[in-house]
């Protein structure tokens, strides 16, 4: 049953949603040939990555398909067509600039992993056949082995090829760090989802050998996550280090006893160390020591208004104002809170799962209530809004909490 609370604040969410959402839309323009979504606020004309699959997942529950099965469609074929020889697809693009105009350089981090999870949901939600896709799934078979060529360690992990615009923007693991230095758990999460989509597309396409290569692939990245970045000793998933120097043969010093370990695990409280549990990495044995350990602890993501993104007992731990980068370094943001519940929900932790939407739904529609907008990223202490007045994209996945709320919860 929803309190009479959530339901209040439920329905401001859905107003401002209702009077809102085609400000998401935007129609060809420039170099974009296809209708496509933004997330709002100063990304007002920027086709980004992960921003528009995660926005489409919210408007798919309660946009009707013919209203938006354009702009969404179009978010991955606009991608599609800046894929270069090599497999690259920019992280983001404008009617004028992609990503690598902006940075002045060709070599940096490209699409993060979730361009086929994009088109499969596309696919299942509106019941399409695949064939929509039909051309452009060799261009995700190239853009799959772009990550295997250039930003996989021999570990069978996924590195950030750099800390330029990796989503999360100043996680520690990554930010200031080496490049190719950082095998991110975020990374390898959304990587291990995205080749489990690239088969099930393969699968939809009659592609039943593609399917099987990719189940494989799935499979191997699972074990070196599980492997790799899971720490026994705190019951915790966590990102690693692989900046090590080489083993030299024959090397007169420490030749006696060379290193036999290619990753250092890096025992940072980060938010995405729960996302095994989203992507369904995690055991059930693990899930329920990540929960009670970490997730249930005040002193470090458990917060008033959801999950920190940064454990409060870190060192780098502030909730600051800032832009480029975002601030990740503690403060609540809709996406964070949405994955984290999204993983509880799966591994039936539903009271877990049930306060946090709780928790997400009041921060969103006191802030509407108060400003008129929501906000990009949250203080975790008070609910304020910090910064980018304005900002959509993925708070509006808060409707798909309030949906599974007053479902009951199932």
């Amino acid at each position: 049953m929803v309190s009479a609370e959530i339901e209040k604040y439920g329905k401001q969410i859905e107003a401002y949603t209702r009077e809102k959402y085609k400000m998401c839309f935007r129609e060809p323009n420039g170099q974009l040939r296809y209708p496509f979504m933004v997330p709002g606020s100063c990304y007002a004309d920027s086709l980004w990555d992960w921003d528009s699959w995660l926005t489409d997942l919210a408007l798919g529950e309660f946009v009707p398909m013919e209203e938006r099965l354009a702009y969404e469609k179009g978010c991955v074929l606009n991608f599609l067509e800046f894929i270069d020889e090599a497999g690259a697809v920019p992280i983001y693009v404008t009617p004028k600039e992609t990503a690598n105009d902006w940075v002045g350089r060709k070599v940096t981090n490209i699409h993060k992993p979730c361009l086929a999870q994009h088109a499969l949901y596309i696919t299942e939600k509106n019941k399409l056949d695949a064939s929509w896709l039909k051309e452009g799934f060799t261009a995700l078979e190239r853009y799959i082995g772009y990550y295997e060529k250039n930003c996989k360690h021999e570990s069978g992990l996924f590195v950030w090829y750099d800390d330029f615009a990796i989503g999360v923007d100043n996680d520690p693991c990554t930010y200031y760090r080496p490049n190719k230095s950082s095998a991110s758990i975020y990374l390898n999460c959304l990587m291990y989802r995205e080749l489990l989509a690239v088969e099930s597309l393969a699968q939809k396409l009659g592609k039943t050998e593609t399917a099987k290569a990719f189940e494989e692939k799935a499979a191997a990245l699972y074990d070196a996550i599980q492997e790799h970045l899971w720490d026994e000793r705190d019951g915790f998933f966590y990102s690693a280090d692989v900046n090590l120097l080489p083993v030299e043969p024959g090397a007169r010093l420490h030749g006696g006893c060379p290193r036999h370990w290619n990753t250092l695990i890096q025992r940072i409280g980060v938010w995405s160390g729960f996302l095994p549990m989203w992507a369904g990495i995690a055991t059930k044995e693990q899930a329920e020591r990540m929960v009670r350990g970490h997730y249930l602890d005040a002193r470090t993501f458990f917060a008033p208004y959801g999950v920190r993104t940064l454990s409060k007992m870190e060192k780098m731990y502030c909730v600051v104002k800032s832009g480029n980068p975002s601030c990740w370094l503690g403060p609540i943001w809709g996406i964070s809170n949405f994955m984290v519940f999204d993983g509880l929900r799966q591994y039936g932790f539903s009271q877990e799962a049930k306060e946090l939407a709780e928790k997400t739904i009041l921060m969103f529609g006191k802030d509407i209530e108060k400003n008129g907008e929501m906000h990009e990223y949250y203080d975790p202490e008070t609910g304020e809004g910090v910064n980018n007045p304005g900002f959509q994209n993925w708070n509006l996945l808060s409707l798909n909490m309030l949906a599974w709320l007053r479902n009951g919860g199932l």
